[in-house]
């Protein structure tokens, strides 16, 4: 969806580079020293769902063109102790995360001697916990700038004022407790933008001998702040990233993976910023359009194309799985499981639309 942007985060050598590289095919600089990265990388991520190929091969046309939806992801320079004061490259850091939509904190959890590591042990729980407090740290001096601006008119009773104020207060008694604002249930004044009230997912970057108290350690951390924890080898994703597609299909099976576990992150990633993606079939290819939650059939049309929004009719909708499961568009009909709805129909993941418009 158009404007809509992750950002990858992590301390000096987490591997941040190589995943995004492994998104976005390419771009970063990856190399042993620190601060290989030191300016912003912008790349687009396949959203890789395999209910696409699920619907081609029951399709009329049988294309197999599949378009995937995208996810726009962006490699930051990487953050370290003190960072909130200006430490390394701190304040370019910061700024550039404000910029994004969502936060993915990849962790190191591998062991390589020859990749030197900040604080020189590997501890992906204490590099998690030395991140947040610097974008809390951040948090805190943005809401002290403002509380100074909002405190004369809430000392002198303007309402507005004294809910602000008020709400302010309770986030700076959260976050001197080391906590996220996204934690807190206080409803965050927009007159801030907190670091930490953006949705965050971790990712911790495995070698082939993952440590498995690490990782239970780092998933318990994770949860205890309404994120998940995916475990992913990034330098496998890498280099299955550059394989052609049955070379990298035959690599999997030989390691015994299902599927690549970046797949998992790209759609965390849409659980993260509440996106849904729906489907269009037809004779040219097969296609995922993405979609805020909660929008409706028009809505969805437009996506596609502002002239079927402008003369929407109806649309003709139906599961996947029931598509799937009829093996064709006609057997479907002929079951009753093709839906007619209106403009106002709220569009569930995985639906897939017919759009019927005026010209």
């Amino acid at each position: 969806m158009a404007g809509v942007e992750v950002g990858l985060v992590g301390l000096p050598n987490s591997g941040r580079s190589t995943l995004f590289n492994a998104l976005a095919g390419g771009g970063a600089m990856v190399a042993p020293h620190m601060f290989s990265t030191v300016e912003t990388v912008h790349g687009v991520a396949d959203v890789r769902d395999p209910r696409l190929a699920a619907l081609d091969a029951v399709a009329s046309s049988r294309s197999g063109k599949l378009v995937p939806a995208t996810l726009e992801v962006v490699d930051i320079a990487a953050l370290v102790r003190g960072a909130s004061q200006g430490e390394g490259l701190g304040n370019q850091f910061l700024g550039n995360l404000r910029n994004t939509d969502a936060v993915v904190h990849v962790l190191r959890c591998f062991g390589d001697e020859t990749v030197a590591h900040p604080s020189g042990a590997i501890d992906p729980q204490e590099d998690a916990e030395t991140v947040e407090l610097e974008l809390v740290f951040a948090d805190l001096a943005a809401i002290e700038r403002r509380a100074d601006r909002v405190g004369k008119a809430a000392k002198g009773g303007e309402k507005a004022a004294v809910a602000e104020h008020e709400a302010l207060e309770r986030l700076r008694e959260w976050l001197e407790d080391g906590r996220p604002a996204r934690t807190s249930g206080v409803e965050i004044p927009d007159s801030v933008d907190l670091l930490t009230a953006k949705p965050a997912l971790y990712v911790a970057n495995t070698d082939d001998d993952p440590d498995s108290a690490q990782l239970e350690a780092l998933r318990a951390f994770a949860a205890e702040r309404g994120s998940e924890c995916i475990a992913l080898n990034g330098k496998i994703e890498a280099e299955l990233r550059e394989l052609p597609e049955e070379d990298a299909a035959a690599f999997l099976d030989d390691l015994g993976i299902e599927r690549p576990a970046l797949d998992l992150v790209t759609l965390a990633a849409y659980r993260l910023l509440d996106l849904i993606p729906f489907f269009t079939t037809g004779p040219k290819e097969t296609r995922a359009w993405t979609i805020r939650r909660g929008r409706n059939a028009q809505q969805a049309a437009g996506r596609i194309h502002s002239d079927l929004e402008r003369g929407f009719i109806r649309a003709e909708v139906i599961e996947w799985q029931k598509l799937v499961e009829a093996g064709s568009e006609a057997e479907a009909k002929r079951h009753g499981w093709m839906r007619v709805e209106g403009r106002d129909y709220i569009v569930q993941d995985g639906d897939v639309m017919n759009i019927r418009f005026n010209v």
